[in-house]
């Protein structure tokens, strides 16, 4: 790995994105650029910012037909993680905010996440089939340690024993090893930790603050240990950044336990292209011209594909070539092993009152 460090003072520590793109809805804008006479550019600041919320609903129909889910639910919007690629960035232009440092930078907490959640479930209409927590944006994420919300939303699961699933980045999930491990014996929880690469330096600098990548296998292993049934997803897959991890992470994943895998082939979406773009060209200047090409090679010319069936894998020699590999790793190590199906049967209405005391 090329050591690119050098160029670590110049950025906003602990950050990914080191730019705020114009949002697309508005049409003034803050110019961050230096200007005649001026030495350094506006930097936006580096704390984070809190932003509380309380929406109307917190259950997300998902209708993507490449998306294999029925519902989703995110407490926070916005992500501290700071994943340069991250295709959640542009949702925040919805809120009046940047899709670079503000995604990172200003999060919303929807603290009424809990009790929306105990109303949705509690709607006569309702129809149990597993939710996935995040989807958008990690819910596990660092502000997740102060507000609890994952975990009060988790405990509201149980209570109800309705299915859900969990997508994370972060090892703070051990955390609730005691609420998912009640949640698997009842078969009402899959857990996915996501591992991009093994390569820690890359890590710090592309996924700022998320769990190293060894310490995201070493959780697989906990929670599998814990008879919480995870998997591990791969990605994305970035030609000339990961993609030489492939062989490696399965390895690791199959090592940890992992009940099964599955991969995305990076494309980055609206201004993500250019959060990314930047990115690379300040880290790896020699080698950000061949990283791009490739990207865009396999998404017919540009840095991002928005067709469905095809935008998370790609196409072209190298994409699938990347294809090729994982099922021929796959076939080696996870042949014999899958999730169990979900409960989606014993959901129940909790006692309302004074019942609830018995």
């Amino acid at each position: 790995m090329d050591s690119f460090m050098e160029s670590y003072s110049e950025y906003i520590k602990g950050r990914g994105a080191q730019i705020n793109p114009h949002n697309r809805f508005k049409k003034h804008s803050l110019d961050t650029e230096p200007q005649d006479g001026l030495d350094e550019p506006y930097l936006p600041k580096k704390e984070t910012q809190i932003f509380l919320d309380h929406p109307k609903k917190i259950i997300n129909k998902v209708t993507s037909p490449d998306v294999p889910l029925d519902y989703s639910l995110n407490p926070y919007q916005g992500c501290e993680h700071g994943c340069t690629y991250c295709y959640a960035r542009n949702a925040h232009e919805f809120w009046g905010f940047s899709a670079g440092i503000d995604f990172e930078s200003k999060i919303i907490v929807k603290e009424n996440a809990p009790k929306l959640l105990r109303k949705e479930l509690k709607n006569p209409k309702w129809e149990v089939k597993p939710i996935m927590f995040s989807g958008n944006t990690d819910c596990y994420q660092p502000l997740e340690r102060k507000f609890q919300l994952t975990r009060k939303c988790l405990e509201i699961c149980l209570e109800f024993k309705h299915p859900l699933s969990i997508v994370t980045k972060n090892a703070l999930i051990l955390r609730d090893i005691d609420i998912l491990t009640k949640l698997a014996q009842q078969d009402l929880v899959h857990v996915h930790l996501t591992v991009t690469t093994l390569d820690e330096e890359l890590r710090r600098l592309m996924e700022p603050r998320t769990s190293s990548g060894m310490k995201r296998m070493q959780t697989v292993r906990k929670l599998n240990e814990a008879g919480i049934p995870t998997g591990v997803l791969l990605g994305p897959i970035i030609p000339g950044l990961n993609n030489h991890e492939l062989a490696q992470l399965m390895e690791k994943a199959y090592e940890a336990g992992a009940l099964s895998t599955a991969y995305t082939y990076v494309r980055l979406n609206g201004a993500v292209g250019k959060i990314f773009e930047n990115w690379i060209r300040k880290n790896l200047p020699d080698r950000a011209k061949k990283v791009l090409h490739q990207i865009k090679e396999a998404h017919g010319g540009n840095l991002n594909d928005s067709q469905y069936g095809r935008r998370m894998r790609g196409e072209g020699p190298i994409a699938e070539g990347v294809n090729r590999l994982f099922k021929i790793l796959k076939s080696k190590y996870f042949s014999d092993r899958q999730f169990p199906p979900y409960n989606c049967k014993s959901f129940q209405l909790p006692p309302e009152g004074q019942l609830r005391l018995f």
